[in-house]
C-alpha cells in the first residue's frame, strides 16, 4: 500500500437526492475514523485458560471525528442541519486511493470556537447506524 497525504482524506455528505450526489465538508483540517467491533467472548472449562472469541459476533460500529475552519459551505449547513434535528443521513469518506467508505451516520457532536482574532472553527463527531460499506 503507497503512502497517502492526509489532505486528501475527505468526508462528504449526502444531498438527500436518489440517487445520493455527495459534496465535500469544505474546511477540515482533521478527519479521524475508528473502525469498532465489540468481542464476544465463548470461554469455557475446556479453553486451557485462555480467552476463546466467537468470530463475526457483536456489535460493529464506525466512529468518525473531524476537526476544521468554518467557511459556511452547503455540506457544513446541511451538517448543522442533522445535527439540530437529530436526524441520519448519508456520509462518505473518501481517501487517496480511490477506496470509499459509505453509510448513515447520526451527528453526536457539533462544536463552534472563535478566539477574537482568529477564524471560527468547528468540530463534529459521527456515528454509524447500519452498515458502513467500503469500496
Amino acid at each position: 500500500m503507497a503512502v497517502e497525504k492526509g489532505s486528501a482524506f475527505l468526508l462528504k455528505v449526502g444531498d438527500g437526492g436518489t440517487p445520493v450526489a455527495y459534496a465535500t465538508v469544505a474546511g477540515l483540517r482533521t478527519t479521524q475514523l475508528s473502525v469498532n467491533g465489540e468481542a464476544v467472548a465463548i470461554t469455557s472449562k475446556d479453553s486451557g485458560g485462555w480467552r476463546e472469541l466467537l468470530s463475526g459476533a457483536g456489535l460493529r460500529s464506525v466512529s468518525v471525528s473531524a476537526a476544521g475552519v468554518f467557511t459556511g459551505s452547503a455540506a457544513e449547513t446541511r451538517i448543522k442541519g442533522n445535527a439540530l434535528a437529530g436526524v441520519l443521513d448519508d456520509y462518505r469518506l473518501s481517501f487517496e486511493s480511490g477506496e470509499t467508505m459509505t453509510g448513515r451516520f447520526l451527528v453526536t457532536r457539533l462544536d463552534y470556537a472563535g478566539d477574537f482574532n482568529g477564524e471560527r472553527s468547528y468540530t463534529l463527531s459521527l456515528e454509524s447506524s447500519g452498515p458502513v460499506v467500503s469500496a
